[in-house]
C-alpha cells in the first residue's frame, strides 16, 4: 500500500513538473509595445507594412474561418463599419484595418470572403510569419495600434463589451492629431 502511494505521489508531482517547465510566453507582444515589423502580401489587396502604418491608427485582427468567435468578431466588424461607428473605408488615410488569415492562403480567404462579403482587406497569413510576431497560440487576436506605432489595446477572443472598447479607442485616437 505504501508503495502504491509513494508512485502516486511521484507521477502526480512528474506529471506537474512537466507544467512548469513549459513556461514560454503565448503572447508575443502586449499592450505598451511597439508593433513588431511585418509585411503582408496580397495581390487582392496589394502589399502592406509595419513602415506603411506608420502615422495611422491600425485595427489589426487576426483570426481563421473556422473559427466561431472569430466569425463573431469579424461580422461586428463589418456591422461597425456598416453603421459607422468605425469611420473606415478604403479612402480613410487616418485608420488602417488589417484582418490577417491565419494558416490561410489566398485563395481560400478569396472563396472565404465571396460568402461573407466583407469590405475590409483580408490578409492571408499561410505559415504563420505575420502571426507568429504576435502570439503563439489562442484565436481571435485583436491589436490596436496608435499612430506612434504603439499597442494601445490587445484582446483574445471575442466579447461585445470588448470590441465596444476598441470602438471607443479608434474614435479617441482619431481625434487625436
Amino acid at each position: 500500500m505504501k508503495k502504491q502511494i509513494i508512485l502516486i505521489i511521484l507521477s502526480i508531482g512528474l506529471h506537474i513538473s512537466g507544467f512548469a517547465q513549459n513556461n514560454e510566453p503565448i503572447d508575443l507582444v502586449k499592450v505598451g509595445d511597439q508593433v513588431p515589423a511585418f509585411s503582408l502580401k496580397s495581390t487582392i489587396h496589394g502589399n502592406t507594412s509595419s513602415d506603411k502604418i506608420k502615422g495611422k491608427v491600425t485595427l489589426i485582427s487576426i483570426f481563421a474561418t473556422w473559427c466561431g468567435p472569430c466569425q463573431k468578431e469579424l461580422a461586428t466588424l463589418q456591422s461597425s463599419i456598416n453603421n459607422g461607428t468605425i469611420p473606415w473605408s478604403i479612402e480613410n488615410k487616418d485608420l488602417e484595418i488589417l484582418v490577417v488569415g491565419r494558416e490561410h492562403n489566398e485563395n481560400e480567404l478569396k472563396v472565404y470572403n465571396e460568402k461573407k462579403n466583407f469590405t475590409f482587406p483580408i490578409y492571408p497569413d499561410p505559415s504563420r510569419e505575420f502571426t507568429s510576431k504576435f502570439a503563439k497560440q489562442n484565436i481571435p487576436r485583436t491589436y490596436l495600434i496608435d499612430r506612434d506605432g504603439k499597442i494601445i489595446f490587445s484582446s483574445v477572443g471575442f466579447n461585445e463589451e470588448e470590441f465596444n472598447e476598441i470602438v471607443s479607442l479608434i474614435n479617441k485616437e482619431l481625434k487625436k492629431q
